[in-house]
């Protein structure tokens, strides 16, 4: 029986991953500060932005099974608002969450990849990190921070024989849009915000479904060299090549549009 190990997987995408891999037989590891154990599924109270207990929770999972094949570091919310006037604790509290509760994660696991020589390493990202969308910079730059890490990590590891890559998701349904940080401030001034945030809430709420997502991360994790980045929904792996191949100053003028 292979091994998934999953940070965010009480709900949304996580959850449906979680689902998935459990009813094809895997035994899955799920931290989360809400998840409930099932068949097939051990849940790990874990606050992902607490390094230590993070360590603390990976030590727990690494006595229930002697080899992890697969990590996943799915733990994540959004902030919107303008660079100008959204808060700095915000800023912060969302680099801990998505940014650092994925480090705190690669730092923790790590050491057991390299102790059984293998394993794939696979962070949630967004097509956001190479699209950054205006008044939700913030979320933008974590998974734009992800991305870049990734990249580095995967040749750090290679010689390990761990395979690490991404998946960038676009508009998912799910609750991650109902439990969005908004910061209102400013709107007086940047009138447009509350128009950009509704339109990309409603794109996001006629999104994909996150059972899709899911299958996304099954074929990644059961590829034996998978790619560094892989990006969810058609739709989006067309936006996404057009924008290595069309001028930035178009594409971002583009986005402007889209949101205004």
């Amino acid at each position: 029986m292979r091994t998934l190990l999953i940070t965010g997987g009480s709900s949304g995408i996580g959850l449906a991953t979680v689902q998935l891999f459990a009813g094809r037989g895997w035994n899955v590891i799920e931290l989360s500060r809400h998840g409930v154990s099932q068949s097939n599924v051990h849940h790990i109270d874990c606050d992902v932005t607490d390094e230590r207990n993070v360590r603390q929770a990976v030590q727990q999972a690494l006595t229930l099974t002697d080899r992890i094949d697969v990590v996943i570091a799915n733990a994540g919310y959004g902030i919107s608002g303008t660079v100008e006037f959204t808060s700095t604790e915000d800023v912060r509290h969302q680099f801990d969450v998505n940014f650092f509760g994925a480090l705190h994660l690669a730092q923790a696991i790590l050491p057991q990849l390299r102790k059984q020589h293998g394993g794939t390493l696979i962070f949630t990202s967004s097509v956001a990190a190479t699209l950054s969308v205006p008044y939700q910079a913030f979320y933008s730059a974590t998974k734009a921070a992800i991305n870049a890490m990734s990249l580095a990590l995967q040749n750090e590891v290679r010689e390990f024989g761990i395979h690490v890559s991404v998946l960038m998701p676009g508009d998912v349904a799910t609750g991650f849009t109902a439990a969005r940080t908004k910061d209102e401030s400013g709107e007086d001034i940047y009138p447009l915000a509350h128009k950009a945030v509704a339109t990309m809430e409603h794109d996001e709420q006629n999104g994909m479904s996150p059972k899709q997502m899911a299958k996304d991360y099954w074929r990644i994790a059961n590829k034996r060299n998978p790619a560094p980045q892989y990006v969810g929904g058609a739709s989006y792996k067309l936006l996404c090549f057009l924008d290595r191949i069309l001028p930035k100053r178009l594409v971002n003028w583009i986005e402007w549009k889209v949101y205004s």
